[in-house]
Parts: structure tokens; sequence; C-alpha cells
């Protein structure tokens, strides 16, 4: 399985999922620890992806999604975005429904 595949199961196996470096428990980077914080002040689960464990996916993703930095927020097969976004969309009310309304439609399937 290639890289590229790699990802794409991931995003498609994974509703919520963020490309992060180090892990929800311990994030290795400010930007990658907000995210994790408004993810989980919006209270649902979500998969993350160390990419500090996974230079190949490091080294991938942003080619894949023409985003250069990291973390990034993929929704239902889609990029959100980063961290900057991410707070913007907290912020505004947008993030919230966003996260709860997927993670209610994972729960019924």
């Amino acid at each position: 399985m290639t890289t590229h595949d790699k990802i794409k199961k991931q995003i498609a196996e994974n509703p919520i999922i963020l490309y992060m470096k180090g892990s929800p428990k311990l994030p290795s980077c400010g930007f990658s620890a907000q995210a994790v914080q408004i993810l989980s002040q919006i209270g649902e689960p979500f998969a993350y992806v160390d990419i500090l464990q996974h230079p190949d996916i490091r080294a991938e993703l942003p080619k894949m999604a023409n985003w250069p930095t990291f973390p990034q927020l993929w929704v239902e097969g889609e990029l959100v975005g980063g961290c900057d976004i991410m707070i913007e969309m907290y912020q505004s009310g947008e993030l919230q429904p966003l996260i709860k309304d997927t993670a209610a439609k994972q729960r019924q399937a």
C-alpha cells in the first residue's frame, strides 16, 4: 500500500481525523495542542495520526491536501484546515455543528 493509499484509507475510515504533531495527550507543538483543545471542548471522539511517528505521511499529506502545515483537520473526507481556521470556525460557531453532526451520523451508522 502506498503512502497516498494509506492516507486515503485513514481519511475514509475516520469521519473526524486530526493529523498532528504528537498525540492528544502529549501534543508536540502549540498548534496541535490548540487543535486538540478545540476538539476536546466540542466533546466528540476523533481519530488522530502523529505525523512525527509517520514521516511518510508527514511528507505526502501536504502535497495531497495542497495544505503545507500541520495540524490538519479532516471531516467526512474533506480538509477543514489547520489551527487558525479551526479557531476561527470555533469562535464563529461553525465548527461545533460540523463535528457534532458528523459524530451523530457515525453513531447511527
